[in-house]
This record gives C-alpha cells, structure tokens and sequence, in this order.
C-alpha cells in the first residue's frame, strides 16, 4: 500500500461514510464543498492521486463512478506525522514538517513511530532509494547492524547502519561509493530505529 497524505486519507474516509449512506459515490462538487475547494481540478487531482496508489477506481465518461478498492484483508492504515528529511548521503540539518502519512498498521513499531523521506542514494544496497519514506521506531539505543536515524554533533541527521566498534561507532552506508563515518560514541545519538520503507512509484 503506497502513502497517503493527510488530505487524501480524509477523502478517501468520506468517499467510504457516502457510499455506504447513499449507496454511490459523491460528486465532485459535493467532495469540493466539503472540503472547501473550490476548484473541481483540485477535486480531481486528489481522485487521480487515489486511483494512482489503487485505493479507488473510476469509469472516465461517468459522474459518481467512483469505487473504493477493498485494501487487503482490512489491512488498517494508521496516520504518522512525517517530521521531514533524512541524509542518506551527507549528513543535513534536521528539517521538521507539518504533515502526516497514512502507513499500513504492520509497518509501525510497538513504540511512538514516525515518518522520514529519504534524501541520497547511501542506502540504495538496502533497496532505499531518494524519496523513499522510511518508518522509525523512536529509540535511543540500536544494537549493531540495526539501520538508524543517526544526530551528529547535535544538528546533522543522517541515516546508516549501526555499529559500535572499540570505542567509537561506525555508521555504515550501503553503497560501495561512499566512505563510513566514523565517530566517537560521545558524537553520536541515535534518534530512531527504522522498521519499514515505503516507496511512490
């Protein structure tokens, strides 16, 4: 199941509560006005993006021809906020946002979980890849090979392997083009252990 954004989750509740009130799809109007666009191409744009991530499906030359695909086997979606970005590559600043992303409930961990979109390509051997969005379990300690949100010097935040080795750690990207870094255990706190990846195709 690909993400959701806020947005879309919110119509795409609606479109369930009608149909199952009314029996068929609202129109486009009717989702504008209660989501207060008044643009039907905004309307429009969200639909598309629905049918897009196969959470709808739609007949072209018909009005309330929308369908909402059955997710598999009532697979929950929770809603995490997505704090922003993280380096695979070069460390950067921690970056926080506003939104949130629906995730299927058995990518989230047992603890307080959020969302990172991925910035590089350090981990492209672990198939994450730049605009992935990883799923991280809020912790402050990892055991070794463990993938972690990794704060450098209080404001650099970069994503890597684990590993603590002779007094220092090593954070070990997965792509043979770029160096470890490699710090003192004073230099280092983990943030977040990640427990799923998420794509947009």
């Amino acid at each position: 199941m690909q993400p959701l954004t806020k947005r879309q989750r919110e119509i795409l509740d609606y479109l369930n509560e009608f149909i199952a009130k009314f029996g068929y799809a609202p129109s486009l109007e009717e989702i504008g006005r209660r989501f207060g666009l008044s643009s039907l191409a905004t309307v429009h744009k969200h639909l598309t993006n629905l049918q897009d991530k196969g959470f709808i499906r739609r007949a072209w030359n018909r009005s309330r021809s929308v369908e909402v695909v059955p997710t598999r086997m009532g697979e929950r979606a929770l809603d995490l906020p997505l704090l922003g970005y993280v380096a695979a590559g070069v460390p950067i600043e921690a970056v926080v946002s506003e939104e949130t992303v629906t995730v299927p409930e058995d990518l989230v961990g047992t603890r307080d979980t959020y969302a990172l979109r991925v910035r590089g390509n350090s981990m492209i051997d672990e198939q994450i890849r730049d605009g992935d969005l990883v799923v991280v379990e809020d912790r402050q300690t990892a055991q070794n090979g463990e993938m972690v949100i990794a704060l450098l010097e209080g404001s650099e935040v970069t994503l890597k392997k684990f590993y603590r080795e002779n007094g220092h750690i090593r954070l070990q990207p997965a792509n043979d083009t770029i160096a470890p870094i490699i710090v003192k255990s004073d230099e280092v706190q983990v943030q977040g252990v990640v427990v799923g990846v998420m794509r947009r195709y």
